[in-house]
């Protein structure tokens, strides 16, 4: 089996995006992210990010988009008439518009305003997801220290997204990254992120020959799956939304064998 399914220059593409975000990150007020880590409300599942007081600066997110634009076009200048449109479309309004529903993850949303602009439809989400990342990150940065455990099923409990990526620390512990916002959070081994599940009859490994490093949990009870890379083997640890990209095949190996990477409870009525 190939180990990596992702070229080269995407790999590069996304190293450089990761790097953007990491300034971009440098050019938020912190003053500007109010956490509210009411303890009730996380419990039953509600993401941090939800409940913190973020002022986002249009201007700044606006600026980003268009600096993101630019390196997609130095990278693949094919692509310069698909996004050359972008900025114009952008008004303020539109652009809290996208803030809100890349939040939410509203991938409905962004399908349709492709449709209704010409564009591609993976455009638009993914030039607002990768904007408004670097506030999610800074979220995450200031209430680490609080975040110990999810909730099965709800995601990570700093932005939502679904739980997909584990790596095995210095330690033979199980942690969990959440390539979106860069949370992490420390997991039972044998439990399973989307159900709870800890029975180790129906939570099994599948390893990939030629891949020393990975393996995938899957948990026959909600047909969900995790990804669990060993870093300790690694001289220079790549970052979550790295390791997640590089980690594709993993995802294409537990899709084609049933698994999901949302698992849901099955019906034993």
């Amino acid at each position: 089996m190939i180990k990596s399914v992702v070229s080269k220059e995407y790999q590069e593409l996304q190293k450089e995006i990761v790097l953007l975000q990491d300034k971009w990150k440098q050019q938020i007020n912190p003053e500007t992210i109010r956490p509210n880590l009411d303890k009730a409300a996380m419990e039953a599942g509600v993401p941090a990010a939800a409940l913190s007081a973020i002022d986002f600066e249009i201007s700044l997110y606006l600026q980003w988009i268009e600096e993101i634009n630019a390196m997609l076009i130095i990278n693949n200048p094919e692509l310069e008439p698909k996004l050359a449109s972008i900025i114009s479309l952008l008004t303020e309004e539109v652009a809290i518009r996208w803030i809100e529903e890349a939040f939410s993850s509203n991938h409905v949303y962004f399908v349709k305003f492709a449709e209704e602009n010409g564009l591609e439809e993976w455009i638009p989400q993914f030039l607002a997801e990768t904007a408004l990342r670097p506030y999610l990150q800074l979220t995450a940065e200031k209430v680490q220290d609080e975040i110990t455990h999810a909730i099965p099923g709800a995601g990570c409990p700093v932005c939502g997204e679904p739980v997909r990526l584990a790596s095995l620390n210095e330690d033979g512990r199980k942690v969990i990254h959440c390539p979106r916002c860069l949370a992490h959070w420390n997991a039972k081994r044998l439990e399973c992120a989307h159900c709870g599940n800890e029975d180790h009859k129906t939570i099994e490994f599948i390893t990939i020959e030629g891949d020393a490093v990975s393996q995938i949990q899957v948990c026959e009870e909600c047909n969900g799956y995790i990804k669990i890379i060993d870093t300790r083997q690694y001289i220079e640890k790549p970052s979550a939304a790295l390791l997640d990209l590089n980690s594709i095949h993993l995802d294409f190996v537990a899709q084609e064998n049933g698994y999901n990477a949302v698992g849901v409870k099955k019906d034993t009525h």
